[in-house]
């Protein structure tokens, strides 16, 4: 594993690279939910079922979490620091997957066509803000590219629909933490990178 800062012109980001034994068949570049960080417990359990399954993974803190603060930045500036991180790792021969949690899904949905990503994995994406389905995010997730998305029944943010290259599953009983049975979310999100040939 290395961790490292990486200037982008929102401030320092910080990411942490984990390559896999043997082959890489694939990057997956994860970032964090807005009051959160790299460590929720999705997160690190798609970080360890990736990596065994041959992807190398890099964990995105964007520079509001480097800088200390919890209030996230503004969507503009998010999107900006996130091409920049993932532009300077210079993903060229492996197939790039963009993803992340909460906040972290929707800043990878909305750039993933400008990053060229090969596909998207979403966890707990927020659908709307709670309590205002009227408010819905749902024109942010990518229409053209194999997008997962795992998402609790129980999340107060709502559940989007599969629709196109958008596969939705919902997993019982949990919310938008998603901490019921990580390991199961994990490995759905594995099986979804198999089947796309992105993972061994």
């Amino acid at each position: 594993m290395e961790e490292r800062e990486i200037e982008t012109p929102r401030g320092p980001a910080r990411v942490r690279v984990t390559r896999p034994r043997g082959k890489v068949a694939s990057v997956l570049v994860l970032g964090h939910g807005a009051g959160g960080d790299v460590d929720a417990p999705d997160l690190v359990a798609v970080h360890d079922a990736a990596t065994a399954g041959g992807v190398q993974v890099v964990l995105v803190t964007q520079p509001y979490r480097v800088a200390g603060r919890r209030a996230p930045a503004p969507a503009g500036h998010l999107d900006e620091a996130w091409v920049a991180v993932v532009r300077s790792l210079g993903v060229r021969r492996k197939p790039l997957i963009v993803g992340g949690r909460s906040s972290g899904a929707r800043v990878a949905c909305r750039t993933a066509v400008e990053l060229g990503a090969a596909g998207v994995l979403a966890l707990a994406f927020p659908l709307h803000p709670p309590g205002k389905p009227e408010r819905s995010r749902a024109d942010e997730l990518p229409a053209d590219l194999p997008t997962l998305v795992l998402n609790g029944d129980r999340d107060a943010f709502g559940v989007p629909e599969s629709s196109g290259a958008v596969e939705v599953v919902v997993r019982p009983g949990a919310t938008h933490d998603l901490r019921k049975d990580v390991k199961g979310t994990a490995d759905l999100a594995v099986a979804w990178l198999r089947t796309q040939g992105w993972a061994r």
